[in-house]
């Protein structure tokens, strides 16, 4: 007989993403609408057929690392033409005119209300061989009806609600996200059940602005009300919940998170600024006072949350007196970390514009003091932890490495990173999404050691890790995909969320 043409192999795809969890969470979506239409991942090592970056407009380096990483993929396409570039995300929503303009070998452009579109797009700028731009005004579908690939057999991100409805000078991601949309909670808690059922342990609640969640159907409790729905929930040991916003921060919600075993001793409120003018400059609803009470009346409900911040240096106007105010509300808040960003001008939102703006010399010296006292502040608290059990889960990678001992990764219900000695006896051994309790050896600012295992669980999360690293399972359609719940650095350049 004959031979007949071999089936032709499935193009690769990759994508590469920038910014917070929300943006995350989009590329998982990416990821199983891409492997949906037939695309595979691209082994290591090896160049996709199609690179897709999902980005972020937060900062001004958004900008610098995407064109640069745009620049050195020219001339591989220049040499394999039928490979695409798609770029997607907030970047791609703000800058949708300009992007082909400065990176003509870009095939797709697709913004924050239409990532469905993508595998359509795709196929449209192949057949047509010409760049497809498609940028949405508002959101058509809730991105969690999307066919996602999750990461992670034990931990998943679940997305309550998109887009901002405040009005934050610095923050260009309300005109990006648009207004916020609210899942309805039956849907949100259908979904954490079956990730449950996958065997996943633990959920983050994400949100633009996560505890104003019910204000699209006129119900002011409903986030605490969602917290303490997912206590009832059978198998999950996890909750966690980012960002929330000190404004909207209510009673019923420290008292959720008290009162409900699975919510975590968490929490992550971004402060940006301790000085009261700086805050009415920034449109930010709450004052210091505001602020310090709640993070008072947080550790009074429970008394071992670790809380984590957001903080801008160098917003325009600000003085040293200004500085010296937000430093103090550092010493006073016992923040456990905090994301700590030098201010930079961001294209149409009105901080750019506001005179005054800081020389950079000034903004570098007060950036470095408050790394500095962040870290000392952050290692005090680490330093109580020094004594204590705590139960892990075990995160993914074999973890940090020294000369004596072989340790794993695992955090704490905190969310603190601790690393731990490995269980040497073969019935001790764990893998990631089992549990492990320790008792805590040493503390440095942002991450523990635990030269002890007092006990070990082997979990449903943990052979739901072991299945799936023996068979990789296909894409669902949507459930969220799973990561390790971040931990929370000092200096870095990316937000956790946009709150």
């Amino acid at each position: 007989m004959p031979a007949t043409d071999a089936a032709p192999e499935p193009r690769t795809y990759e994508v590469k993403t920038y910014g917070c969890q929300m943006n995350v969470h989009d590329s998982e979506r990416l990821s199983g609408l891409l492997e949906g239409a037939g695309y595979t991942p691209a082994p290591a090592g090896e160049q996709a057929d199609v690179v897709v970056f999902n980005t972020c407009a937060v900062r001004e380096n958004a900008d610098n690392k995407l064109y640069g990483n745009l620049s050195h993929l020219a001339p591989v396409k220049a040499k394999n033409p039928s490979m695409q570039i798609a770029v997607g995300g907030c970047l791609a929503q703000k800058d949708r005119a300009t992007i082909t303009e400065r990176a003509p070998y870009v095939d797709v452009v697709f913004g924050t209300h239409n990532i469905g579109s993508l595998p359509a797009l795709l196929d449209r700028a192949r057949s047509q061989e010409e760049a497809q731009v498609e940028i949405l005004e508002s959101l058509e579908v809730f991105p969690s009806t999307l066919p996602t690939k999750r990461d992670s057999a034990y931990a998943a991100w679940v997305s309550v609600s998109v887009g901002c409805n405040n009005t934050c000078t610095f923050c260009i991601v309300p005109a990006l996200r648009g207004k916020e949309k609210d899942r309805r909670p039956g849907d949100v808690l259908a979904e954490i059940e079956a990730l449950v059922a996958e065997g996943v342990s633990e959920v983050t609640l994400l949100g633009q602005n996560v505890n104003a969640y019910g204000v699209e159907f006129g119900d002011r409790q409903a986030f605490s009300k969602l917290l303490r729905a997912c206590g009832s929930i059978d198998g999950l040991e996890r909750v966690r919940f980012t960002s929330p916003h000190p404004a909207e921060f209510t009673d019923d919600v420290i008292e959720a998170m008290a009162e409900t075993p699975n919510v975590m001793p968490q929490l992550h409120m971004p402060l940006q600024s301790g000085s009261d003018r700086l805050l009415r400059l920034m449109r930010r609803s709450y004052r210091r006072d505001k602020y310090l009470g709640i993070i008072e009346r947080v550790r009074a409900a429970i008394p071992d949350a670790a809380i984590t911040t957001d903080i801008i240096v160098g917003f325009p106007g600000e003085t040293e007196e200004d500085h010296l105010a937000t430093m103090d509300v550092v010493r006073q808040a016992r923040f456990a970390g905090a994301f700590t960003f030098q201010y930079s001008k961001r294209p149409g939102t009105p901080a750019a514009t506001m005179d005054d703006q800081v020389p950079a010399d000034v903004l570098r010296d007060r950036y470095d003091r408050l790394v500095t006292l962040v870290n000392d502040v952050a290692w005090t608290e680490s330093l109580a932890l020094v004594g204590r059990t705590v139960e892990l889960m075990v995160s993914e990678g074999e973890g940090r490495k020294d000369t004596e001992t072989k340790r794993l990764s695992g955090r704490g219900p905190d969310n603190r990173l601790v690393h731990f000695a490995a269980p040497e006896g073969p019935d001790e051994a764990v893998r990631p999404g089992d549990s492990v309790t320790v008792e805590i050896t040493y503390a440095a600012p942002h991450h523990l050691v635990a030269d002890r295992v007092v006990s070990t669980r082997r979990t449903r999360s943990g052979d739901a890790w072991e299945a799936r690293t023996l068979a990789p399972p296909p894409t669902s359609t949507g459930v969220v995909l799973g990561m390790p719940t971040v931990g929370i650095p000092v200096g870095v350049s990316e937000a956790p969320t946009c709150t």
